[in-house]
């Protein structure tokens, strides 16, 4: 996408928070909506499940605290779910916002199965014909937001939501980090497989500021002088992610605690890469064995989207030509199909008992 497009999508965006803000009105939730439950909560709030007491209509309110929420911050997710997120597997808000005395709120499109997160089991993963469904979706869904000029920047298990059960249908939510292509954001790096390899030169930054907090008296001046790492928002961030969350929905882990030079997991991630960087022999899966139960085809795969430079990262759009040939080696297909068999066993003596005890039986 041309950087006039870019800027040109980034003003729309900021011209239509600006409209809302002046327009933002303020009510009561149980006036308009009756609560049903809960369907989530993090760091940004909680999201609850509503129908509309006029038309009856189920919908998904997100709250947003006011004394910890900027209102243009609230205003940039509002909008970029409005009017953005056109694609079938984008969470679309719904053109209802508005403030209470303590929170800001709006309304999207409910997901009534959960998440992604609470389908993937620890250890054993989905079936594989679940995932290539999942990631097929996530592709166009990504694709269409980088065209429009904008990265999600939090790609992972718990912001994609589940249209129905079998994840026939999915769609990628929360906005709340997305920023438009090129803008300069503080590097931030955390410990964890979804943070990229070139964010780690904020983890001395963020050490440090760490370690200052953590002095009774804040640390000395020189101490609160920590220079900040400025960053540019690319693509390639949401590619990474995609990568692992592949990895974690096939095998229910993660390849490696963090993403850094002294995870010894990750290391041999670096060492495999690097030898079969622009080699065109068969892959040597022994020297990372996280990723020995995965066929050419997938280990290909993530050779592409886990490359350690991000420019030259693969695509969700590439992505799609790896769909359709087995990515498990048959002989993890096997061990996995029997530990779901056992999981099933466990499941049905569990509901029995259960039922047993509520005098059913």
């Amino acid at each position: 996408m041309s950087l006039q497009a870019i800027q040109a999508a980034t003003r729309l965006l900021d011209e239509m928070c600006h409209l809302t803000a002046q327009s933002l009105t303020s009510l009561e939730t149980s006036d308009h909506f009756q609560v049903v439950k809960m369907l989530g909560e993090g760091s940004y709030g909680k999201v609850m499940l509503a129908v509309h007491r006029k038309r009856g209509t189920p919908m998904a309110l997100k709250f947003f605290p006011r004394d910890s929420t900027n209102l243009f911050s609230f205003l940039r997710e509002y909008n970029l779910s409005l009017s953005f997120c056109t694609h079938p597997s984008l969470t679309k808000a719904l053109g209802i916002a508005f403030s209470t005395p303590s929170h800001y709120v709006f309304a999207q499109q409910a997901s009534l199965f959960g998440d992604l997160y609470d389908v993937i089991v620890p250890e054993v993963g989905v079936e594989e014909d679940c995932v290539q469904r999942v990631v097929s979706q996530l592709c166009g869904a990504l694709t269409h937001l980088h065209s429009l000029g904008f990265v999600h920047r939090d790609v992972k298990p718990e912001n994609i939501f589940l249209v129905d059960a079998a994840c026939r249908w999915v769609k990628l939510g929360d906005f709340g980090m997305a920023k438009a292509t090129g803008t300069k954001v503080p590097g931030v790096w955390y410990s964890s497989a979804y943070c990229t390899p070139e964010a780690e030169i904020a983890k001395e930054s963020e050490d440090s500021r760490h370690n200052t907090a953590s002095k009774p008296d804040g640390g000395n001046g020189l101490d609160n002088k920590i220079k900040r790492v400025w960053v540019s928002v690319e693509v390639s961030t949401d590619c990474w992610a995609l990568g692992i969350l592949i990895y974690a929905m096939l095998t229910g882990s993660l390849p490696w605690t963090q993403t850094a030079s002294d995870d010894r997991s990750y290391i041999k991630y670096q060492e495999w890469f690097d030898q079969q960087d622009g080699q065109d022999d068969e892959l040597d899966l022994s020297v990372a064995p996280q990723f020995a139960c995965f066929t050419p085809l997938a280990s290909s795969l993530f050779l592409s989207l886990l490359h350690p430079q991000p420019r030259l990262r693969g695509r969700p759009d590439d992505v799609l030509g790896y769909l359709g040939g087995d990515w498990l080696q048959v002989k993890e297909k096997i061990q996995l199909e029997e530990e779901r068999k056992k999981m099933r066993g466990r499941e049905v003596i569990r509901n029995e008992t259960e039922r047993e005890g509520r005098g059913e039986g």
